[in-house]
C-alpha cells in the first residue's frame, strides 16, 4: 500500500513525510480540484518522490490551443525544476498523448479528468496503450467511498497494466474499508498536517493492512538544472 499526499505548500508536504507518506502530489488550489503549483517549491529536495499536477486553471479539462501550450511548458518546467513524475490529462486522448511525450521518461498519472469520460472502461484501455502509468479516480462519484464499486470494476479491469489510485474524500475513517473492498494499492488523499497521514496508516494497521506499507521509496535523482 503506497501514500500520495496532495499538498499546497512546502509545509504540507513536510507535514506528509513526517506523518509517513510515500509519495506527494505538489499542487495548489484544492478547492477547485487542484491546479498547478509554484514550481519554485521543487527546489526544496525532499526524501520522497513528488510529482506536479499540470493543470492551467479550475474548470473544465478542455483546453484551449493556448492553454495546451502552457501545459507543455509548465511540465518542461516541472522537470527542469526535479519533478519525480507528472499529474496531467486532456478529454482530447490526442492532446494527452501530446503531454505524455513531453514528460517522458517521468511517470504520468491521468488525473480526474478520468472521471469525466462517458465510457471510463474504453478511457482505461486507451490510456494503458499510450503508457500512462496511473489513473487518479474517485470511480465516476463525489468522493471514491462512494465510488468504491465503479474503483474495484477498474481494478479488475487493469489487471495490474496500469495503477487505481483512488482519490477524493479518503479518511482514517474510511480508507481501511475502501481498500477491502477494491483492491487497490494505492491511495491518495489531501493533506495539512501529520496527524492525518498518520491517522491513516493507523487504520490500515488495524486491518491488517500495514504490512502492505512500504518504506519511504527513495526517489528517482533529480535532473539536472
Amino acid at each position: 500500500m503506497l501514500i500520495e499526499a496532495a499538498v499546497e505548500s512546502l509545509d504540507a508536504a513536510l507535514a506528509a513525510v513526517e506523518g509517513g507518506a510515500h509519495r506527494i502530489e505538489l499542487c495548489t488550489d484544492l478547492a477547485h480540484g487542484g491546479i498547478t503549483p509554484d514550481l519554485n517549491l521543487l527546489h526544496v529536495q525532499l526524501p520522497i518522490p513528488v510529482f506536479v499536477l499540470v493543470r492551467p486553471r479550475a474548470g473544465d479539462f478542455v483546453y484551449t490551443d493556448a492553454e495546451h501550450r502552457t501545459m507543455l511548458e509548465q511540465i518542461s518546467r516541472a522537470k527542469s525544476a526535479g519533478a519525480h513524475g507528472i499529474v496531467t490529462g486532456d478529454l482530447s486522448l490526442d492532446r494527452t498523448r501530446d503531454l505524455i511525450a513531453a514528460a517522458r521518461p517521468l511517470p504520468v498519472t491521468f488525473h480526474r479528468a478520468f472521471d469525466v469520460f462517458p465510457d471510463r472502461s474504453e478511457a482505461l484501455e486507451r490510456l494503458i496503450g499510450l503508457g500512462v502509468e496511473r489513473v487518479l479516480t474517485s470511480g465516476g462519484a463525489p468522493s471514491a467511498p462512494e465510488g468504491t464499486e465503479e474503483i474495484r470494476r477498474l481494478v479488475v479491469q487493469a489487471r495490474g497494466r496500469i495503477e487505481i489510485l483512488p482519490g477524493g474524500g479518503i479518511n482514517p475513517h474510511n480508507v481501511a474499508r475502501l481498500v477491502q473492498q477494491t483492491g487497490v494499492r494505492e491511495v491518495h488523499f489531501s493533506v495539512k498536517d501529520a496527524e492525518k497521514v498518520r491517522g491513516v496508516i493507523q487504520a490500515l494497521n488495524g486491518a491488517e493492512l500495514g504490512k502492505r506499507l512500504p518504506n519511504h521509496p527513495a526517489p528517482s535523482p533529480r535532473r539536472s538544472r
